[in-house]
């Protein structure tokens, strides 16, 4: 079993993610979008801070609603960076309120963030790479893996004897559709 599912059994923090996100395919555009910000909230912290903190900036960011939080000005930055419950970080901050703007953007081109991502796959993890630094701010190979395990874009999430494994099988990932045409 692998570090995350052997840490994540039984815990109060992480057994609910690993248990019931971690891995799944199928979230919509603004739930990527959330996943996608807690990865850029991470680099450089530990999951369990995120995760702890996850409630206090779902509600600081409203919900992670796409269009609000593209609509974010320089007020809104303040106001996020003297919020106590949230991982102030002005780099972070001002990247997620750029990157709901290209999310917003992907509306227009690929009718999402979801068929965008459907669009590209499967590419090995370079590929993402390269892929999401030209498309979003701070997006660095282990944002960028971490976003695509947790979305099912990518294997590796779960081990093969975790009980979970078989649940995000069972909801044939994007990895896993993949695997199957090789």
């Amino acid at each position: 079993m692998n570090w995350y599912c052997k840490s994540a059994a039984d815990h109060p923090i992480h057994g609910p993610y690993h248990d019931s996100e971690y891995g799944f395919p199928g979230k919509d555009d603004r739930a990527l979008f959330e996943l996608l910000c807690l990865e850029i909230f991470q680099a450089g912290l530990s999951w369990e801070l995120v995760l702890k903190k996850r409630p206090g900036m779902v509600a600081a960011f409203d919900g992670f609603d796409i269009d609000t939080v593209a609509a974010y000005g320089e007020q809104d930055v303040e106001r996020l960076l003297n919020d106590a419950g949230i991982i102030r970080n002005r780099l972070k901050i001002t990247s997620i309120i750029h990157n709901a703007g290209v999310v917003q953007g992907l509306r227009a081109t690929h009718d999402g963030f979801a068929n965008w991502l459907a669009a590209h796959h499967p590419q090995d993890l370079g590929a993402w790479v390269k892929l999401f630094k030209k498309t979003f701010k701070f997006t660095g190979p282990e944002v960028v893996n971490e976003f695509l395990m947790s979305t099912g874009y990518l294997d590796g999430a779960h081990a093969e004897d975790c009980p979970v494994y078989r649940a995000v099988l069972n909801r044939n990932p994007p990895w896993l559709q993949a695997k199957s045409s090789d």
